[in-house]
């Protein structure tokens, strides 16, 4: 009996190595294709993945505090200044602080900064039509899902209280799993500071 349940260990063990190889392989495919190389195609040189991921924000939701800019990027309030106002240089953002609260800023996307979410999302619509076009609705689901339930069961015991998550990057999902589980969100409507 042992001897048997040896082997199944064994054998859900390597099941679950080859699980974290090929979500390591995936992830690091959307991070190097479809987001820093469509990128790239579409923003030049002058944007980086993380002023995207801020222009997303923005886009989703306008004003915050410096500090939550901050959290959101995982940088320190001075480079979350330094991100916005290279942004609001390159004519992508405008910054107008509040007058109730200095440390609350109104960010708004320009018109070139929208363009350029548009112009992004048009691309990976595009580029993304052909990977997917050999796979089901359902599939793509039942996918999904599988990854859902296993970042649930990770991510649980790291929970602490209602942290901001931006695990998800910009890929904000209003069904998310972890936000069901309590997890604070960025992107969230009428989310609580």
């Amino acid at each position: 009996m042992a001897t048997f349940f040896a082997k199944k260990s064994g054998a859900a063990s390597g099941a679950i190595t080859e699980f974290l190889g090929s979500a390591a392989v995936f992830a690091s495919a959307v991070s190097d294709v479809v987001e820093e190389e469509l990128l790239r195609e579409v923003g030049g040189a002058r944007v980086r993945f993380a002023h995207f991921k801020l222009l997303k924000l923005v886009a989703a939701t306008g004003t915050h505090h410096l500090g939550d800019v901050a959290a959101f990027l995982g940088v320190s309030n001075a480079a979350a200044s330094k991100t916005v106002d290279k942004l609001v240089r390159r004519k992508l953002l405008r910054r107008k602080e509040e007058e109730a609260d200095r440390r609350a800023i109104e960010l708004s996307l320009t018109d070139a900064g929208r363009r350029l979410l548009e112009a992004y999302e048009a691309t990976r619509q595009r580029r993304l039509a052909a990977v997917f076009a050999h796979l089901a609705p359902a599939e793509l689901a039942q996918t999904a899902e599988v990854l859902d339930r296993v970042s649930r069961e990770l991510v649980a015991p790291a929970a602490d209280g209602g942290q901001f998550c931006h695990r998800c990057g910009i890929y904000f999902r209003e069904q998310c799993p972890l936000r069901a589980q309590g997890w604070a969100c960025f992107y969230a409507p009428g989310r609580e500071r």
